[in-house]
C-alpha cells in the first residue's frame, strides 16, 4: 500500500529510511511546539489551546503536502509571521486575537486564489531580488530583537529606548544559557540543535526556579482556539473586522512574507533533494496550493500562518524523498498535542519582579498587572533570527540603487516593529530612486501600484499624527 501511494522504489528509498527521515525532520521542527504557544500566549491566546492548535495545524498541513505532492516537505507555524501577528498586529493594533487569526485565514485564501490564477508568479517577478532578500533579513533581526527582549537580555529605557537587561536576575542568565547552548550544539552539528538546546535550558530553568513541573503531563486536546475566526463580538464577525481598510496593508505584508518564505524554502529543499531541474521544481503548483491552504489552516486552528519549513532539510539529509517521511512527521505532531502541560512548562511565561519600569515605558499595564518574559525559548528565537538573516551576503551593496532600499527595509522592520512598514520603506524608496535616475522602466508596473499604496498609508499616519 505504501509503495503504491508514495512510489518508494521509484524514488530510491524504503520504509525504514522514510521513517528515520520523518523523525529527524520532526526533531528539528519540534521547537515550534514550545516557541509558538509562548509567542501566541502573549496576545491572550490560551497556552494549552495554542499548543493543540500548533500541533494540529502542523499535522493537517503536512499531511496535505505529503499526499498531494509526495515531496518530503513538512509545515508548521512560521517563525517571524507569528511574532509579527502577535506584537505587530494583535498587540500593536490592540485587536482581539480572533481578528488576528482571521487576518491569517483571509491572507491564505488570497494566496490560494493567486496561485490558482497564476498571479503569484507575477507578483514574485514584480519585486526586485534585493528587496526579497532584505525582507527575510529584516524579519530575522526582528525575531532576534524579540528573543533578546523576551529573555530580558535587553529591556526598555526612557532615553535610549533600549538598554542592557538586569544580569542579576536569574531569568536573564537562563536566557543567556539558552543562546550559548544552542549555538554550541549548532557548531557541533548536532541534529535538532534548537530542540535539544530548549530542553537543556528547561533543565537549567527548573533548577533556577524559573520553570516548574506541571501537575500533570498529559491532558486532552484544548480545542478552544479551533474555528474561533468564524465567531464574532459586539463589533461584528471577526472575518468582517479583519477586512477593515486599516488592515489591508497588514494582510498584504503577511502575504508577501508568505510568498518569499515558501518560494525560497521549496526551491532550496528541492535542490538539496535533487528534485530541481533546469532551475525549476517539477509539480510546483500543488506545492504552492498546499502551502496556501496551510496558511488558512493555521488561521482556522488559531496557530498563526503555517508554512513550509526549511528544517525539512534534516529529513532530506537522512534520505527522505517522499511524502511518507513527512507523514511520519505529521503523526508525531498529532501525538505531541496531548502534552500541552509539558509544553507549558517549557514555553510558558515567567512574571518578572518590579515591572513598574515596563508600565511607565509602554504607558499601560497588561491584564493581571504583570509583564512576562520567556527565557527558556528566547535563545531559539535569537538563533532562528540569525539563520534568517544570513542571506544578507547576497544583497549587492556595491549598487546603491538596489542596496539602499534594501537597507531601509532591513532596519525598518525591527525599528518600526512592523514588517509592513519596513517593506513599505523599501518599496517606496526603490521606486523613487529608480524614477529619479531615469530608470522607471526597470520598475514593474505592479510595484508602482504597491508603492503608491504604501505611500498612502504613510500619509494617513502623518495626517492622524497632525490631528490626533
Amino acid at each position: 500500500m505504501l509503495e503504491k501511494i508514495f512510489h518508494l522504489a521509484e524514488k530510491g528509498t524504503d520504509i525504514r529510511t522514510e521513517i528515520l527521515a520523518g523523525t529527524a525532520t520532526f526533531m528539528t521542527m519540534a521547537y515550534i511546539i514550545f516557541v509558538n504557544p509562548a509567542i501566541l500566549s502573549a496576545a491572550g491566546i490560551p497556552f494549552s489551546g495554542a499548543v493543540t492548535a500548533t500541533c494540529l495545524a502542523a499535522a493537517a498541513a503536512t499531511l496535505i503536502m505529503a499526499f498531494s505532492t509526495n515531496y518530503p516537505f513538512a509545515l508548521a507555524s512560521g517563525m517571524g509571521l507569528n511574532a509579527f501577528l502577535v506584537f505587530g498586529v494583535i498587540i500593536g493594533m490592540r485587536l482581539p486575537w480572533q481578528v488576528g487569526m482571521a487576518v491569517i485565514f483571509i491572507e491564505g485564501v488570497i494566496i490560494l486564489l493567486l496561485v490558482l490564477t497564476g498571479l503569484r508568479e507575477a507578483v514574485m517577478h514584480a519585486i526586485p531580488l534585493s528587496l526579497k532578500q532584505a525582507i527575510g533579513v529584516g524579519i530575522g533581526i526582528f525575531i532576534a530583537l524579540i528573543g533578546l527582549n523576551q529573555g530580558g537580555i535587553i529591556r526598555p529605557a526612557p532615553v535610549t529606548l533600549i538598554t542592557l537587561g538586569d544580569f542579576t536576575q536569574p531569568y536573564v542568565l537562563v536566557a543567556l544559557f539558552g543562546i550559548v547552548s544552542i549555538a554550541c550544539l549548532r557548531a557541533w552539528r548536532v541534529k535538532g540543535d534548537l530542540l535539544w538546546g530548549i530542553l537543556l535550558t528547561t533543565a537549567v530553568a527548573l533548577a533556577a526556579g524559573i520553570a516548574h513541573w506541571p501537575e500533570q503531563v498529559v491532558q486532552p486536546w484544548d480545542m478552544s482556539t479551533v474555528g474561533a475566526v468564524f465567531g464574532g463580538d459586539t463589533n461584528g464577525p471577526y472575518l468582517v473586522q479583519a477586512l477593515h481598510i486599516g488592515l489591508w496593508t497588514t494582510i498584504f505584508a503577511i502575504m508577501m512574507s508568505d510568498f518569499f518564505d515558501t518560494m525560497g524554502s521549496v526551491i532550496a529543499l528541492g535542490m538539496q533533494a535533487g528534485f530541481v531541474k533546469d532551475g525549476r521544481l517539477p509539480r510546483i503548483k500543488p506545492v504552492l496550493v498546499a502551502d496556501s491552504l496551510a496558511a488558512s489552516i493555521g488561521g482556522f486552528f488559531g496557530a498563526s500562518s503555517v508554512t513550509t519549513y526549511i528544517e525539512s532539510a534534516a529529513g532530506i539529509v537522512e534520505g527522505g524523498r517522499t511524502g511518507l517521511a513527512t507523514t511520519v512527521t505529521a503523526l508525531l505532531f498529532l501525538f505531541s498535542a496531548f502534552f500541552a502541560p509539558l509544553a507549558g512548562m517549557i514555553g510558558g511565561g515567567y512574571a518578572i519582579p518590579n515591572a513598574q519600569q515596563y508600565s511607565r515605558f509602554f504607558g499601560f499595564t497588561p491584564p493581571g498587572g504583570e509583564f512576562y518574559v520567556y527565557p527558556v525559548t528566547a535563545g531559539a528565537l535569537v538563533v532562528v533570527g540569525f539563520l534568517m538573516m544570513r542571506i544578507v551576503r547576497e544583497i549587492p551593496f556595491d549598487d546603491f540603487e538596489e542596496s539602499f532600499p534594501a537597507f531601509l527595509t532591513i532596519i525598518g522592520i525591527p525599528l518600526t516593529y512592523s514588517i509592513s512598514h519596513g517593506i513599505g520603506l523599501g518599496f517606496v524608496s526603490y521606486t523613487v530612486i529608480k524614477t529619479a535616475r531615469g530608470k522607471h522602466r526597470e520598475v514593474h508596473p505592479l510595484l508602482y501600484g504597491v508603492s503608491v499604496l504604501f505611500a498612502a498609508t504613510f500619509v494617513i499616519h502623518w495626517v492622524n499624527g497632525l490631528f490626533g
